[in-house]
């Protein structure tokens, strides 16, 4: 009993030297990631802006952001990535990066910490101090993973969501060209219509026409909208645009020549989701339907043959 308790007290000493190992580690990157923001808030009150109270989440977003500026795991190449895989679920800013990587040590910790207080009810780890590091190593990891898969579930949902709503919008630029618009107030006259019905389009279009406002060169501005979203049929269309302006080609044709193959590549999505319907409805039926019709057709009979035989 004592010596159980010696080692659950030396794991948990452990885990939290390497949590504090992992807070206090001082790299320049988090020095220099200090230093810009108390710059930023020497700005703010320089030009006298009113100091404004934090809602709860606001508050944790900047404790997490602190954390991940903080941890020395990450390079250079894998804190890019996840910004660029950031970019394309929707958040914006410079903070994202650090509150996602201050969200998976925190995950990291909490399953390795669940697994270092329920070790010691495991039979085969109870007993093997190596086993039970193993496993709090493997924990930790895990939870620090669950984060990022998090993040590509929400990228595919929201790139769907995109995908979905791209024919609609395409219809409306083939309204708008026609009517005399230019591409910078198609855009923003789509990204107006659609902001109820297709936010995350609407938002990465109203993106593009403050990017169009800025910069003149609109090929640069529609292959960064594509980078973005990372979507097929919108490269699809960021190529059709780019060519048409850069060939003079009319544009209305070439967009109702796509809008209408759009339409019909989404119609058969639908077409395939609904002939796979009947093969995904087969196990349902066989365990919720199929006992019940079983019991209402043989019941009768077979009351009738217990009381035959009894």
């Amino acid at each position: 009993m004592t010596l159980s308790f010696l080692d659950k007290i030396l794991s948990i000493a452990v885990l939290a030297a390497t949590v504090v190992a992992f807070v206090n580690g001082n790299r320049p990157g988090a020095r220099i990631a200090q230093r810009a923001r108390q710059l930023a808030g020497e700005r703010r009150t320089a030009v006298g802006a009113a100091p404004v109270a934090q809602s709860l989440p606001a508050r944790i977003a900047a404790r997490l952001a602190a954390l991940g500026d903080r941890l020395p795991l990450f390079e250079a190449a894998h804190r890019s990535d996840l910004a660029r895989r950031l970019t394309r679920a929707g958040f914006r800013g410079t903070r994202p990066v650090s509150v996602l990587i201050g969200i998976k040590a925190v995950t990291g910790a909490v399953t390795a910490l669940a697994m270092l207080m329920g070790s010691a009810h495991v039979p085969l780890l109870e007993h093997w101090m190596m086993l039970r590091i193993a496993a709090i190593a493997a924990l930790f990891m895990i939870g620090m993973m669950l984060p990022e898969f998090a993040l590509d579930w929400h990228i595919r949902r929201r790139q769907k969501q995109i995908a979905t709503a791209l024919p609609d919008a395409l219809d409306l630029l083939v309204i708008c060209t026609n009517a005399g618009y230019s591409l910078g107030s198609s855009i923003v006259r789509i990204a107006d219509e659609m902001r109820t019905i297709a936010p995350a389009l609407a938002y990465e279009l109203g993106l593009t026409a403050q990017e169009l406002r800025i910069d003149n060169d609109s090929a640069s501005v529609l292959h960064n909208l594509a980078d973005r979203v990372d979507v097929a049929s919108l490269r699809t269309l960021v190529t059709t645009l780019a060519q048409s302006q850069r060939y003079g080609t009319p544009i209305t044709q070439a967009l109702r020549v796509l809008a209408r193959a759009e339409r019909a590549q989404h119609m058969h999505l639908l077409e395939e989701k609904a002939a796979k319907l009947s093969t995904k409805m087969t196990l349902p039926m066989m365990i919720f339907i199929l006992p019940t019709v079983i019991l209402i057709a043989a019941g009768p009979a077979v009351l009738s043959l217990m009381a035959v035989f009894k």
